[in-house]
């Protein structure tokens, strides 16, 4: 079955650019486009799209308040990958907070696009450039660190939500600590569970908002 998407951008060529990229791709369908994130909520429950690329700034409804209420009241909701065109944007930084998977930028390369929307779909997590990260450094709370220590991460665990926040995938990960894949899928779970986070992006915001990971 091919990776479906919903396109929601304000510009209709942005969104003409990104159907031809993704279209080009023999397991990926683009099964719908909006112009603003008001009208994501009819399109997501009608056509239950995978993954929903969400521009951040649209006139009636950002990026940000469309992507809370896409997790909020859709069951079982989509992936959400903010498309923008500054990486070191709070509004994406926001977004992500809200619970998009993660970003990408309009001016990356039609390959790069592609592969962010099969990692996100796969439930994987993105690279977080220095910019975001040094945006949720920032973010940083006393909450967030008292969280972290609650969390009480096992040796092991700890190391896989590091390599996480380097943006490496599962496999990588196994290869990186010699283990199964199964066996850091294990972890990973055991990760978000703790931290009661969404996927592994929220894990990722949490890490370096607590100052468990640094941002360089």
């Amino acid at each position: 079955m091919p990776v479906t998407v919903l396109l929601v951008d304000d510009e209709p060529l942005v969104r003409a650019g990104l159907r031809a990229v993704l279209e080009a791709q023999p397991d990926i369908e683009v099964v719908g486009e909006a112009g603003d994130g008001a009208a994501v909520i009819p399109l997501v429950r009608q056509l239950r799209p995978d993954v929903v690329a969400m521009d951040v700034r649209m006139p009636l409804m950002d990026g940000i308040e469309a992507t809370r209420v896409v997790l909020r009241t859709v069951p079982d909701p989509p992936k959400i990958l903010v498309v923008t065109t500054f990486e070191n944007d709070e509004y994406v930084y926001e977004a992500l907070r809200a619970g998009a998977d993660g970003f990408l930028l309009k001016r990356a390369r039609p390959a790069e696009i592609v592969h962010a929307v099969r990692l996100v779909a796969e439930g994987e997590s993105l690279l977080f450039p220095a910019a975001v990260r040094q945006l949720a450094a920032e973010y940083g709370t006393s909450k967030a660190r008292e969280a972290m220590e609650r969390a009480s991460l096992t040796e092991r665990e700890a190391a896989v939500l590091r390599l996480m926040a380097r943006g490496l995938s599962n496999a990588e990960i196994a290869a990186r600590l010699v283990v199964g894949v199964e066996t850091v899928k294990s972890h990973v779970s055991a990760v978000l569970a703790k931290l009661g986070a969404r996927d592994r992006t929220q894990a990722v915001i949490a890490a370096y908002e607590s100052g468990f990971v640094a941002p360089s």
